[in-house]
Order: C-alpha cells, then sequence, then structure tokens
C-alpha cells in the first residue's frame, strides 16, 4: 500500500520565508498534510509605486540601450506594468525591439514574447553565468547594457560586464524591504532551534541571508546547525542562486531540478516520500515515527504524545526487546509499576494493528514485529 498523497507530508512542520507567491506555496504544501507556518524574511517594495525604477526607465529611454538582458518573467512583466502605469509602455516596447534581448531561461523568453518581442538568445541552463559567458566571449567593451534583475541584484552580471568595458543600466523592479512582521522571524528562528519545525522553505537568496542573519542575532547558530546535521530538520531553497547562502554556511539545501515553484513542492514530497520508504517494515505495515505523528503505511495513526514515545522507543531498538524499565524512562513521571508500561503499550496496539505490531516476550518486555 502506498501512501496518500495529502498525508505524504503530515505531521510535518514547514517554515515558509518567502513573501511572494506565499499563499499559493502554502496551499500546495498543505495539500500534501504539511502544517504551514509563515515568516516572511523580508518584503518587497512594489514596482509600481518605485520611482527610482522609473527614473532608470526613462534614462534608458533617453538614451537606449545595445543589449538588454531580461533576467525574471515576472520582473520583466512587472517593469512593463510599472512603464504602462506611467505613461510609457509603449515607447519601452519600442526601444526593447530595437535592442538585441537576452533572456534567462524560458520564463523570461515567455514574458517577452507576451509583450510583443522575441529574445534574440535565450539561456538553457537558466543562469547568469551563462549569459556572462556568452556576451565576455563576444566582447561588451563600449556597448551599452541594461540589466533587469529583481531585488536579489543581477548575480554578478553588472560588475562583470562594467569590467569588460560596457556602460552598464541596472533597472531593479522590485526591491527587498525590512520583513513586514520582525517579531514572526524572530519566533520561527527560535521555533526551529527548539525542534518545532521540520523544513524551512526558501524563494530567495536575499530572504536565505535575511533568515540567517535572524538566527545569528538570536545566538541559535549552534542549535540549527545540530537539527541540520542530524537530519532533524531540513532547507529547501527554489534553485541553486537561492542556495548559494545556505551552502556558503555549510547547509546543504533540497534544490529541485527546475527553479519553479511546483518543482520545489515536488522535491520536498520526494524528500518525504524517501524517508517513507526507508521506514521501518513491520508485520502490520511500514511504520515511520515522526516528530508529532506516526505513520503506518502512509495512514496516520491516532496515538497520543505518549504513544509516539513508546513507539519511537521500539523503532529505535529495530526488533530488540524493550524492557518494562525502558518504557516506563520514556514516559512522563516517575513511576516504577509495570502496569503503567503495559496500559501504554496497550494503548499503542489499540490504533497500531494490535500484536501484529509490538509483541510482548514473556518476562522480557515487548519488542516492535520487524519483518
Amino acid at each position: 500500500m502506498t501512501a496518500r498523497l495529502g498525508q505524504v507530508m503530515a505531521g510535518c512542520v514547514i517554515l515558509v520565508t518567502a513573501d511572494r507567491r506565499s499563499g499559493e506555496l502554502a496551499s500546495a504544501l498543505s495539500r500534501r498534510g504539511a502544517t504551514v507556518r509563515h515568516a516572511p524574511a523580508l518584503s518587497i517594495v512594489p514596482h509600481v509605486h518605485d520611482d527610482e525604477l522609473l527614473l532608470a526607465t526613462k534614462q534608458l529611454l533617453d538614451a537606449p540601450a545595445d543589449i538588454v538582458v531580461i533576467t525574471t518573467g515576472i520582473g520583466f512583466r512587472g517593469w512593463v506594468e510599472a512603464a504602462d502605469a506611467a505613461g510609457v509602455a509603449d515607447e519601452l516596447v519600442a526601444m526593447l525591439s530595437g535592442a538585441r534581448l537576452i533572456a534567462r531561461g524560458p520564463k523570461a523568453h515567455g514574458a517577452l514574447q507576451a509583450a510583443g518581442l522575441q529574445a534574440d538568445w535565450v539561456a538553457e541552463s537558466e543562469t547568469s553565468a551563462e549569459i556572462l559567458d556568452l556576451l565576455l566571449a563576444e566582447g561588451v567593451a563600449g556597448q551599452r547594457v541594461a540589466v533587469q534583475h529583481h531585488g536579489a541584484g543581477a548575480d554578478g552580471l553588472d560588475t562583470e560586464l562594467a569590467a569588460a568595458g560596457a556602460e552598464i543600466h541596472s533597472l531593479v523592479v522590485y526591491r527587498w524591504g525590512p520583513p513586514p512582521d520582525p517579531v514572526a522571524v524572530q519566533l520561527s528562528v527560535v521555533a526551529a532551534a527548539a525542534g518545532e519545525i521540520d523544513a524551512v522553505v526558501f524563494t530567495s537568496a536575499p530572504g536565505v541571508a535575511a533568515w540567517l542573519q535572524a538566527v545569528d542575532d538570536q545566538g541559535l547558530g549552534h542549535e540549527i546547525a545540530a537539527r541540520l546535521e542530524a537530519g532533524n530538520m531540513v532547507t529547501a531553497a527554489v534553485g541553486p542562486v537561492t542556495a548559494r547562502p545556505l551552502q556558503d554556511r555549510g547547509i546543504q539545501p533540497i534544490i529541485p531540478d527546475r527553479g519553479r515553484l511546483g518543482a520545489l513542492v515536488r522535491a520536498l514530497v520526494s524528500h518525504y516520500e524517501h524517508a517513507q520508504t526507508t521506514a521501518v517494515s513491520t508485520a502490520a505495515g511500514r511504520l515511520q515515527v515522526r516528530r508529532t505523528v506516526a505513520l503506518l503505511d502512509g495512514h496516520v495513526m491516532p496515538v497520543s504524545p505518549n504513544g509516539l514515545e513508546v513507539l519511537r522507543l521500539l523503532t529505535a531498538a529495530g526488533g530488540d526487546v524493550v524492557t518494562r524499565e525502558q518504557v516506563l524512562a520514556v514516559l512522563p513521571g516517575d513511576s516504577n509499576d509495570p502496569h503503567t508500561a503495559e496500559v501504554a503499550v496497550a494503548r499503542v496496539r489499540e490504533v497500531c494493528g494490535g500484536r501484529a505490531l509490538i509483541q510482548t516476550v514473556v518476562k522480557r518486555g515487548y519488542r516492535l514485529a520487524v519483518t
């Protein structure tokens, strides 16, 4: 029997640190059984109200670029929307039609096409590094190059092309601001360090940097690192650029093959599906004991917190005998009554397959019926 899609992440608390499209991401994770906690590490300055973008756009219209690099589809659409709000959208599209257009991937290419424009070259790897290699190989000395990028910056394009002799015009379609709720970010860090978070999801490099800064500000770097190293918590990044600040700290996040929110969700699902396949195989089914729930063949069992501790103890023993004294040790209180252990085991059996899951070893204790 395989786990139902909606329960793949049952019992997992996922922290979403993004502001933009966070509702879409949270909904996708919730449909797969996760409990989602939201604490945006940064806010976004809307492009329509960004005077700097409009000023840069008008400067570009006065002195058109030879090459225009489009790094994100949503960023390009936002640029056109901002120009439209200022009454210069037609002039912008006309200027772009006379420039060589470079797109960083299919989404940027699609946004150009939606505006009636055609990219002259598209980076197959969807990276700024590939664009940089192309332009440096061709030579950009003396050329006017406009780079549309988002609040995370242009991934080195501006500085590298300027160093090669290009005249650079940067257009930041939206900029990062402080978190909308700084207390929520602080509490998310404390919760992660305390073991209340199972996965932290990032969709931008600045968001990663801001959350890690909050970790440092709270003095919880050691606790976070310990949970990650033990595998009790994972991080996930939407793409390699987002992942870089984590990797610089020695953290290896889950990264999807493609930089899309849907692919990010699928990568997390795959991670937890793999965790299920490595669960303990028992006579009653495949057993996985998570932080807050136990799953038997992918189905959440209504086990109490005490029952979870008993199952965790039995699972760790791997089929070896666990004594009543050991059971009592993981239960709250300081009871020495063997009957307390017997009651705790009986309650777990009641909801998890009876004696098919937990066997009694006469005069010795209990063991998980592993197969």
